[in-house]
């Protein structure tokens, strides 16, 4: 193991992305400068002026020129990584979609942020759940290592055969952008090795088999195209978690479709994501101190949506909790709905409840969480609720 992990570091989260990034070498990278995003793109152009990778690094006018060009270039045939977050994957709205539909494995870096209005600057998940429809993979960190981790890891699941679908790599803005902490890189030969060469599926520029992509596509072809999209989410599942197998033999740790933190025995389990989910286990250690049998869960991969495990985990238990760190204005929080699927395997269905929390920054607790979980376990909480806002 110590010849494929090096010495320790302090990084913050940007930087620890823009690491992996150096270290995978990409063929192209193009961007444009929005916090908290800025720092890992800023880090990355210095690698490449230093001569450190080989990127081709393009200067753009707008988030939109950003993931025109990466999906163009992606096409063409090189690897092509890209960051943003809010207002910048707003406006790289229209091309989402259209980036998944042409099978092209961007690997974009989300520092998620609030979408305005009003303005704020500060956390919450609505830029990357205002994308989940759109036929990206989407996966979350809860550290600045896992950010790491994940940047490593987003390739390998996107540019399989199989899937052939672009990925979004989650971590949250501030806590994790800006945040410095210990974390343990791979050392660059086993980070190439494990992701390994770039090879496209017909790529443009392969003039001895010519294609044609992103064609007008009438009913008869548009629906079947899609439905292969669907096929290719589902294998994303199986991808992801020997993506995830693989990367614990160089590195020595362990990723799940949906981590546990204390769930076996837990009559009360909460469901949550990116940054919060450490945060909540410290809420249950806490309670668990107290004799309440409580723990917490995060889908590591958010698309596809791991029905099957999400279905196995609450199977038994008394009250499931789902906190969404976005507001669907006039429906449950985006992950409550997914949270209530139960599937075949379960024998009894357990209470839900849906805590909208953090909103635009919104500063949430330990002891707020502690809070949730008591609401939710003696029975005073309603369907949805609002963590910190009172009428």
């Amino acid at each position: 193991m110590s010849s494929k992990v090096g010495k320790d570091i302090a990084i913050n989260g940007d930087g620890a992305v823009a690491l992996a990034w150096k270290q995978i070498n990409p063929d192209v990278c193009a961007a444009y400068p929005i916090t908290p995003q800025t720092i890992i793109v800023e880090d990355f152009a210095k690698y490449v002026a230093n001569a450190e990778v080989d990127t081709e690094f393009v200067d753009v006018e707008s988030e939109h020129s950003a993931l025109t060009l990466c999906t163009t270039s992606c096409a063409a045939g090189a690897r092509t990584f890209t960051a943003t977050a809010s207002q910048g994957l707003a406006y790289m709205w229209e091309m989402l979609p259209i980036t998944a539909a042409m099978r092209t494995p961007v690997m974009m870096a989300v520092a998620n942020r609030t979408v305005s209005g009003p303005i704020n600057i500060n956390n919450d998940h609505g830029d990357v759940m205002s994308a989940r429809d759109t036929g990206w993979l989407s996966i979350f960190a809860e550290n600045v290592q896992e950010a790491y981790d994940m940047s490593v890891i987003g390739p390998k699941i996107a540019e399989n055969p199989e899937v052939q679908l672009p990925i979004l790599v989650n971590l949250d803005g501030f806590i994790l952008t800006h945040a410095i902490e210990r974390m343990t890189p791979i050392e660059t030969d086993q980070v190439r090795a494990f992701v390994g060469p770039f090879k496209p599926f017909h790529p443009l520029l392969d003039t001895d088999h010519p294609t044609t992509h992103d064609l007008m596509d009438g009913p008869l072809f548009y629906f079947p195209h899609k439905y292969q999209m669907v096929m290719a989410m589902e294998k994303a599942k199986s991808v992801a978690q020997d993506a995830f197998d693989e990367f614990a033999e160089i590195s020595g740790r362990q990723y799940h479709l949906v981590e546990q933190y204390m769930c076996d025995d837990a009559d009360t389990v909460a469901i949550v994501l990116g940054s919060s989910f450490g945060t909540m286990k410290e809420a249950v250690d806490r309670l668990r101190g107290e004799g309440m049998k409580v723990g917490v869960a995060m889908p590591r991969v958010f698309r596809p949506w791991p029905a099957e495990q999400i279905a196995k985990l609450i199977d038994g238990k008394k009250n499931i909790i789902v906190m969404d760190r976005h507001l669907s204005i006039g429906a449950y929080g985006p992950m409550f709905p997914r949270g209530l699927r139960r599937g075949d395997v379960n024998s009894k269905v357990p209470k839900m409840y849906n805590f909208i929390y953090g909103l635009g920054g919104a500063d949430t607790q330990v002891s707020d969480f502690m809070g949730v979980f008591k609401e939710a376990s003696e029975g005073r909480a309603a369907k949805v609720n609002y963590v910190g806002v009172h009428e």
